[in-house]
């Protein structure tokens, strides 16, 4: 390509350009999907409405499941009994610790 003239690159840009306006056309006669990848598209994918609607279903289930009645792992309770019997260890290991004399565990 490097010997190619000026006259004949000004002639190949000239026919890239008929051939761009020409692939574009093509693809608005047949809607859009001519298939030949030379970019004339937008490349965004169309969703329909139904489609759409599924997902955002789907979701606000999940969301509901993960908020509501629960939370499932989000939101735990513990127990008082539970509690009361890591507040007892946890002061068992502060004597412990004072016994032998230490400012810290």
């Amino acid at each position: 390509m490097s010997s190619l003239s000026a006259e004949q690159l000004r002639r190949a840009a000239a026919i890239k350009e008929q051939i761009d306006t020409l692939e574009n056309e093509l693809g608005k006669i047949l809607g859009g999907g001519s298939g030949s990848g030379s970019g004339s598209g937008s490349g965004k994918r169309v969703m329909s409405a139904s489609a759409r609607a599924r997902i955002a279903a789907a979701q606000k289930a999940r969301w509901a499941k993960v908020k509501g009645n629960g939370g499932g792992t989000t939101r735990r309770k513990m127990s008082a009994a539970a509690r009361a019997k890591i507040a007892a260890a946890a002061k068992a290991r502060w004597a412990k610790a004072k016994a032998a004399g230490r400012k810290s565990l």
